[in-house]
Formats: structure tokens, C-alpha cells, sequence
């Protein structure tokens, strides 16, 4: 799916692209995540493209701009990959937006739809999106909400006091889609795991639900599980969960039963592993099964 670049919104080429952006009034009783809702846009883009900053309050009678997407034609020599580094996007991103499935091929003249925000919503901004569909005005600290890392770029850098930490495989199938950048590997800021239908996905440390839903367009249903010393792990596209936030879990508990939810078309766990929300490769941290 993933250096952090809090709240930039990116400046578009001026070459192959048009498009305008619109806006909304906020109405009583309105929130972030109901417009975004109701826009069909990321919350985090409406954040970045109105350089909103925490909690997120808005208020009847705010106008909120709305993100806009612009038209790219692809040239001879483009590649998703490219075109995605060129609009400070995601592989991931550019496309899920654009319904490309892997291995991302894309053809001279072809029309792409470009983001004008940073990136999707992503797991690491799951808290931001639940507090604002529960209207609470307080800012919580189990997940602060950070922007994608690029995962081309490299993943996180970990304290040597932390450098040895393991975590258990959270699905016993095979993995099916490997950690990091590169056209073929899609920018995934974690690994996808192989499965079927039911099978238990089980948590890969002990530690307290913080998210446990499905508001994130991509990720299906989603659990992220905080664990002590700031590593907070991410399961995706599941069948069916079977925690719920605030709970605590056991290493090994089954959270979840694997499924094919979110932007998938096959059985399958994405996991996603992060310190401090930012990404690592979950293969390191992984015990030998």
C-alpha cells in the first residue's frame, strides 16, 4: 500500500494537466469525516488542502476547499512509478485512484487522474479518522495522525534499543507482496500475506486496539493494535473483526479472520509494522515461523 512531509500540498505541473477546485459550507452538524464522506474524498486531504491543525474543529458556516484531481496523459517512456515520484504521490495511491490492478501497466495517451493533496488516507491517520466520526473534540496520542511515508525513500530509521524487537507472524500463509518501493512492488508500506476465507489473523504483540473499523477507503476492514515503546502494528482487507477499540490483546489472540475487503481482489492480510508511525520492513521484525 507506507521521510514524513506534515501537511504539504502539492504545486501541479503545469504540462497535461486541468481541473479546478470546488468547496462546502459547513452545515450544523457536520464533521471532517461526514463531508469527506459525502465528497467522496480522503479526510486527510480536506485537512491539508484547508491547513486545518489539531483537533480538526470546523464550524457551520466555515468554507472548506475541496481537493481536487487533475488529468494526466501518459507519454511514451512514463510509468506508474514515475508519474508517481513526478506528483509526490504513491504507487499506491495513483492506482487505487485510477482502478489499476498489478502489475500497474499503463499505455501512451492513457488519461490518469492526479491527486492534488500528498497522498490517501493511510493507516497511520485511522485515529484521526474515527475521532472525527465520533465528534470528539480532543486529540488522541495512541495514533498520531501522520501522512504516508515514502516507502521509496527508505523505511524508518530504529533506536539500537529497539533494533532487536520481534513480533510473531500474524497469518501463517505466504507472502504474496513484499515490503518497499519500485513500480512492481507498488509502493507497499508493509507485506500482503496469502490465505483464504476465515483464516485467523492473530496479533503480532500484546497490546490495546486502538482502531477497529472500515472508514479507510483501500484498507477494507482494519485493525492497528498499539503496542509499548511506540510500535503499532496494522491488519487489513479483513472478512470479519473480532476485537473492538480500547481492548487489550494477547500476542497470538486472533483479532480478525482473514478476507479479500478494501482494494483487493483475493484473499489476503495486508501488515503493516511501524514505530512512531512511521514505516519499517515488517520481515525484520518478524520471528522465524
Amino acid at each position: 500500500m507506507h521521510a514524513v512531509r506534515r501537511y504539504i500540498i502539492i504545486f501541479m505541473l503545469a504540462a497535461g494537466l486541468t481541473g479546478c477546485a470546488g468547496g462546502v459550507r459547513v452545515r450544523q452538524g457536520d464533521t471532517l469525516y461526514s463531508i469527506a464522506r459525502k465528497k467522496d474524498v480522503p479526510v486527510r486531504a480536506l485537512i491539508e488542502v484547508n491547513q486545518l491543525k489539531p483537533p480538526y474543529i470546523i464550524h457551520p458556516g466555515q468554507f472548506l476547499s475541496l481537493p481536487r484531481t487533475e488529468m494526466y496523459r501518459v507519454r511514451k517512456g512514463d510509468t506508474l512509478y514515475s508519474i508517481a515520484r513526478r506528483y509526490d504521490m504513491s504507487v499506491n495511491s495513483l492506482a487505487r485512484i485510477n482502478r489499476i490492478p498489478a502489475p500497474y501497466t499503463i499505455k501512451p495517451g492513457q488519461e490518469l487522474e492526479i491527486a492534488s493533496w500528498s497522498g490517501e488516507t493511510t493507516v497511520a491517520d485511522a485515529g484521526s479518522v474515527s475521532r472525527q466520526k465520533a465528534g470528539s473534540q480532543k486529540r488522541a496520542s495512541a495514533v498520531k495522525p501522520v501522512r504516508r511515508p515514502d516507502a521509496f525513500k527508505g523505511e524508518a530509521k530504529i533506536p539500537k534499543a529497539q533494533a532487536k524487537k520481534k513480533f510473531t507472524w500474524p497469518a501463517s500463509g505466504r507472502v504474496v507482496s513484499g515490503f518497499g518501493g519500485g513500480a512492481g512492488a507498488g509502493g507497499n508500506d508493509g507485506i500482503n500475506i496469502a490465505g483464504k476465507i476465515g483464516d485467523p489473523i492473530k496479533a503480532a504483540d500484546a497490546g490495546t486496539v486502538v482502531y477497529a473499523g472500515n472508514e479507510l477507503k483501500g484498507y477494507g476492514n482494519l485493525v492497528l493494535v498499539r503496542h509499548k515503546d511506540g510500535w503499532i502494528t496494522a491488519y487489513a482487507h479483513n472478512n470479519k473483526l473480532t476485537v473492538k477499540k480500547g481492548q487489550l490483546v494477547a500476542k497470538g489472540q486472533k483479532i480478525a479472520e482473514m478476507g479479500k475487503t478494501g482494494g483487493v481482489k483475493s484473499p489476503q492480510l495486508h501488515f503493516e509494522v511501524r514505530y512512531k508511525a512511521k514505516v519499517v520492513n515488517p520481515q525484520k521484525y518478524l520471528s522465524a515461523r
